[in-house]
């Protein structure tokens, strides 16, 4: 098998029997599935070009995965908000893009408590519910908290995130050994200080702009049949190539027995897989 193109970042579907997660890597204009290949040596190799995601123009550097600089200096999409949603400046009338912000921003969005590499705090569009979490590489998940809009989300996790993380540390992640939390405990334990920070929010947006989620847990188990020891990292830009067999996809990315390597990092690139085997 070779196959060559542009890739953008890992598309990922949950059995919601099994929990397993299946992967696909978007790659030219096809889907590659992947859970077959795992187990299989794989070579991975860069031709050199990058052309953005958005426009097309081909780029010596890719940008906010995927852009290019003018893109990422104009587009919504990467502006320093989507990072830090408690800096939208929509309503200073400043959006780069007030359209894309009325239907990506003002939409329900969740907080959620996860495990990752440890017990984290995050936020997410209600659409990307489960695709963050399997993003991410978290092991289970749960949303605590509905509320009306990504600033309103931001204004909740910045000080939420002094009593729990908000990042990923994704060596530990990517090691398998991840220590079981039970989340729905954990929420429990974290709620007093959570709902005094939710209601200082509500008294000055409205009750409606926070509502409990569900509470409901989801579990997700990724195909991989072992875990690295040590993490190292391919590095596509310097080495150009990257091989070895493929022990597991976890989060967004290939766990190969010679090392690591995030798919998503390389969204934009022109690529070319091949089986080995």
């Amino acid at each position: 098998m070779q196959i060559s193109g542009q890739i953008k970042k890992l598309t990922s579907n949950v059995n919601p029997d099994t929990r397993q997660v299946s992967y696909s890597l978007p790659i030219g204009d096809q889907q590659l599935p992947l859970n077959d290949l795992i187990g299989q040596r794989l070579q991975i190799t860069f031709s050199g070009e990058i052309h953005c995601i958005n426009c097309g123009r081909k780029t010596n550097k890719s940008f906010a995965q995927g852009h290019c600089f003018p893109c990422m200096r104009s587009l919504a999409s990467c502006d320093m908000c989507i990072m830090k949603p408690e800096l939208c400046h929509y309503h200073e009338g400043t959006c780069r893009e007030p359209e894309w912000g009325e239907t990506n921003c003002f939409t329900d969005h969740f907080i959620y408590l996860s495990n990752t590499s440890g017990l984290k705090i995050g936020i997410t569009r209600g659409s990307q519910i489960p695709t963050r979490w399997v993003d991410q590489g978290a092991v289970a998940a749960m949303p605590i908290y509905r509320v009306a809009n990504r600033r309103i989300s931001g204004l909740l996790e910045h000080p939420a995130a002094q009593l729990i993380a908000d990042k990923t540390n994704w060596r530990t992640m990517l090691k398998g050994d991840i220590i079981p939390v039970d989340i729905k405990q954990r929420w429990e334990e974290l709620k007093p200080q959570l709902e005094e920070i939710a209601q200082k929010i509500r008294t000055e947006h409205g009750e409606e702009s926070i509502v409990f989620a569900d509470h409901q847990v989801r579990e997700f188990d990724y195909p991989v049949i072992e875990y690295p020891t040590k993490v190292a990292s391919h590095n596509l830009d310097k080495a150009g190539q990257a091989a070895g067999k493929l022990m597991g996809i976890k989060g967004q990315y290939f766990i190969f027995d010679t090392g690591v390597m995030n798919v998503r990092k390389y969204t934009g690139y022109n690529l070319t897989v091949e089986t080995l085997d």
